[in-house]
């Protein structure tokens, strides 16, 4: 059975060619692989660039239009003679023997290609989402001609080489007669179209270039790397065709303090032994403001302390990631005579010298022993 290809596009049969081309940009700028990595998108887009190719030739199209699918290559036998493939007996004759069938002129207006910058945001931008300018040097429609690319008081004017069709065919004879064969105007391009006085601005082209601002709206929990689309903000098509898209994409520049893991937030504090041992409290500047965080006595290096809430929003959910805060408790490397003195009745309190040691003076001894680290 053949593929309805008007219908791959969301077309009905007799769609015109500016519907057709319509319909597949739209299609193809949600599933191309560059913008969709979903495996089913990028058979999607196949299929959508393939009945796209089938309805904008015409000798394709007339093979749908018949029934038939232009890509099978039984098409024409299973068809018979005079079907809807190129196997028939009447398109071979016109091949061979002067009834080439016209492919028609092509539009000079062709939609235009999308553009990328990148942009550098910081940490705190993307977590919260900020609203930037940002410069753009692109193609953009020609203000003198309005796209036409005629100057000013002028209009585009029919080929005198291909009167209009678009195309010049040639003929040459071979053992089975003439052939005759066609291709695009070398004159007009295949657009069956000349431009007599090309527009001063634009040299007929429809568009020019220029460096214009744009204000570019990051939404909060925007990852690096990721790309914010602006549909219709790209490059502008020759002949003052539709503009293409603009993607924007993220770099963010690394933080002194902070790093990201997705959602979540990670850094680092540095505690003394003994803060460790006897527990404090720290001041901890978030992304958020300060934020006081409790250290339980007999915190170890290594352990791994959340603040719930404190990180990046989820960009298609609700909440926000965790801020993780990873403890490392620094051992002196020096000590004076009263600190190592006091270290050792530690020791000894604690039985790590000898297993009967006395315990019940500990907590005294700790705070002796927090008052010299600190200088006190």
């Amino acid at each position: 059975m053949a593929t309805d290809y008007y219908g791959v596009l969301g077309l009905a049969q007799g769609a015109t060619d500016q519907d057709i081309k319509r319909a597949y940009r739209r299609l193809a700028r949600d599933l191309h692989p560059d913008v969709n990595p979903d495996p089913e998108a990028k058979d999607r887009f196949q299929e959508v660039s393939r009945a796209y190719e089938a309805l904008t030739d015409p000798e394709k199209r007339r093979i749908v239009d018949l029934g038939g699918d232009p890509f099978d290559s039984g098409a024409g036998a299973g068809a018979g003679f005079g079907g809807a493939g190129f196997g028939g007996l009447g398109d071979i004759m016109d091949a061979f023997f002067g009834g080439a069938a016209a492919r028609g002129p092509r539009s000079r207006t062709r939609a235009g290609r999308d553009a990328l910058i990148p942009v550098e945001l910081e940490l705190d931008e993307t977590v919260f989402g900020v609203t930037k300018e940002i410069t753009v040097d692109t193609a953009v429609l020609c203000e003198t001609c309005a796209g036409a690319g005629t100057a000013p008081g002028t209009h585009v004017a029919t080929c005198g080489t291909c009167s209009g069709r678009g195309e010049v065919q040639s003929v040459q004879r071979g053992f089975l007669g003439q052939v005759v064969s066609s291709r695009p105007c070398p004159t007009c391009s295949g657009t069956g179209q000349v431009i007599p006085e090309p527009c001063p601005k634009c040299a007929g082209d429809g568009r020019v270039r220029a460096r214009r601002s744009i204000s570019v709206k990051v939404p909060a929990g925007v990852e690096d790397g990721m790309r914010i689309r602006l549909t219709g903000q790209g490059e502008v098509g020759p002949g003052g065709g539709p503009a293409g898209d603009l993607y924007v994409e993220v770099h963010e520049r690394p933080h002194d303090v902070f790093t990201r893991d997705g959602v979540d937030l990670h850094c680092r504090v540095t505690l003394p032994m003994t803060s460790a041992a006897l527990g404090t409290t720290l001041n901890l500047k978030t992304l958020d403001g300060e934020e006081e965080l409790d250290i339980r006595p007999g915190t170890q290096s290594g352990s791994v302390l959340t603040l719930r809430a404190h990180g990046a929003p989820r960009l298609r959910a609700t909440g926000r990631g965790n801020l993780l805060v990873h403890v490392e408790v620094q051992t002196p490397t020096r000590l004076d005579g009263e600190q190592e003195k006091l270290l050792r009745e530690l020791a000894a309190l604690r039985g790590e010298d000898r297993p009967d040691a006395n315990r019940e003076a500990q907590g005294g001894l700790f705070s002796r022993v927090r008052d010299v680290f600190n200088g006190r």
